[in-house]
């Protein structure tokens, strides 16, 4: 089909978008394909055993035959946080850890170490060695500063979401560019639907995001869990509401006839 990459989803204990287990989808997909990269936007870090994911990625680039692009993503989805033993205000430091402790095991020659809040191991040398020389890594962001600055301070990638429209996208590589000194590798999630007609598209795409904004703000619905905080998911809640906005998604995404697409995908190039 002529497409350069494939990414996965990562989600839990919802109806709408299954993939529990994103290193399994990976992995059919490396069984049946040959030349298309493939990317995880992405693993939800804060869940997972940092040595453990890093065998997965190493295994996976392998299998490949080093065409895996690793993203890494803190989740905000309340059951994953009360099912996964993690609260909310923990995600974003923990993520994080999960991302320098595993590009420490993924590219170090022998026995590595690391000590965090979170994060702790010693002498740990990851078997079998991932195959390229330096796994291309994204960090999932909706824009927050913090994470622009880790990710530019250590040359990574960014994941931005189908809700930051163009400008917000500028405004995001210019701050990483500032910190970095050059133009973050950008993955960006946008709606898409084609038909013969722009009217006809439009018409299909709208009922389509809607039912998407619903399922996903059903299963960001939140049971209490220890440690809960009023005020905190109080925040967590309005980035959610923001997060997901149909109208935004309808906005920014590339929907339209074929000529309307490609204009739009060029767009969002330049």
């Amino acid at each position: 089909m002529g497409l350069d990459e494939a990414w996965f989803a990562e989600h839990h204990f919802n109806d709408f978008s299954l993939c529990p287990s994103p290193s399994l989808l990976l992995a059919n997909a490396i069984a049946q394909t040959t030349k298309i990269r493939l990317g995880m936007a992405g693993f939800l870090a804060p869940f997972y055993d940092t040595i453990r994911l890093s065998e997965e990625v190493a295994t996976l680039d392998i299998l490949s035959e080093g065409r895996i692009n690793l993203g890494l993503a803190k989740g905000a989805f309340a059951p994953d946080s009360k099912h996964f033993k993690t609260i909310t205000e923990n995600l974003r430091p923990k993520l994080i850890e999960c991302a320098e402790a595993v590009n420490l095991l993924l590219n170090s020659k022998g026995p590595a170490s690391f000590n965090g809040d979170f994060i702790n191991f010693s002498e740990v040398d990851i078997e079998p060695k991932p195959l390229q020389n330096k796994i291309p890594t994204y960090i999932a962001t909706f824009a927050s500063k913090e994470t622009i600055y880790f990710a530019a301070n250590r040359g990574w990638g960014l994941m931005l979401s189908q809700g930051i429209d163009l400008d917000e996208c500028q405004s995001v590589v210019n701050r990483y560019k500032e910190i970095a000194g050059f133009d973050p590798e950008v993955v960006l999630l946008r709606t898409f639907y084609t038909a013969d007609t722009d009217e006809e598209a439009n018409k299909r795409a709208i009922p389509a995001i809607d039912h998407f904004v619903k399922s996903m703000r059903a299963a960001s619905s939140f049971n209490k869990s220890p440690n809960f905080d009023r005020s905190k998911y109080e925040d967590v809640i309005k980035e959610r509401d923001y997060f997901f906005d149909g109208e935004k998604f309808f906005k920014n995404g590339i929907i339209g006839d074929p000529q309307t697409c490609i204009k739009k995908s060029l767009e969002i190039k330049k």
